[in-house]
């Protein structure tokens, strides 16, 4: 189930990434997150009552933290879709991004010794939340750009792959292995960083040449 989940949310990401470019309507990512929300709310739900049920060593700890996961990241895709489709101001919705965010710093940490690779993830995710709550909750507008490109560019690498490496026994354990993603989510969030910036920049000087006086025509007129 979690890793079902996980492969949802590659899909999420990816969509809402693109909408935050403009490469989607915002209304499409919207639909598309209530609805894969939805679904991850109700395999967590499945996921808990399953897997606890079988008492024993299914349970516990790991059963619990699998389960926080899979209901943080539904609530945060049926919230975003909510948002937008209800008009809510989104407001709300960024610090709701900042305390799943700082959930997400204890979720990598309680991962970190069973599950070293979950436990980057986590950070990765984290980081995603948070710029989320800088835009939405404090007014940084100007992160769009940044939050988009690192929404496409990790949404795959550390959701879709991890989902089915996990799906078909591969999950990767030792060192070198978790070493290795690690540094590849973060060459990947520091090119979203120069691209981001790049675009943003660009969109300024846009914004700028399309606020410019025209320039005037002969006898003193302007168009």
């Amino acid at each position: 189930m979690a890793h079902i989940c996980l492969l949802l949310s590659g899909a999420a990401l990816l969509i809402n990434g693109l909408a935050a470019l403009k490469l989607l309507p915002r209304r499409d990512a919207a639909v598309f997150s209530l609805v894969i929300g939805s679904i991850q709310l109700i395999l967590g739900i499945t996921y808990l009552g399953i897997t606890g049920g079988r008492g024993g060593d299914a349970g516990g700890t790991p059963l619990l933290l699998g389960a926080a996961g899979m209901f943080l990241f539904g609530l945060t895709y049926v919230y975003v879709g909510l948002d937008f489709l209800l008009g809510l101001g989104s407001k709300g919705l960024g610090w709701f991004c900042g305390m799943v965010g700082a959930c997400g710093l204890l979720l990598s940490a309680a991962w970190s010794g069973e599950d070293p690779l979950l436990a980057v993830l986590w950070l990765c995710w984290t980081y995603l939340w948070m710029l989320c709550f800088l835009q939405l909750a404090l007014g940084f507008e100007r992160l769009t750009p940044l939050i988009g490109w690192s929404l496409v560019l990790t949404s795959q690498a550390s959701a879709t792959v991890p989902a089915f490496m996990g799906i078909t026994g591969h999950w990767p354990t030792d060192p070198e292995a978790v070493m290795g993603a690690a540094a590849f989510i973060v060459a990947l969030l520091l090119l979203a960083g120069c691209v981001g910036w790049r675009g943003r920049h660009r969109d300024a000087a846009r914004a700028d040449a399309a606020a410019a006086p025209a320039p005037p025509l002969p006898g003193g007129l302007r168009l």
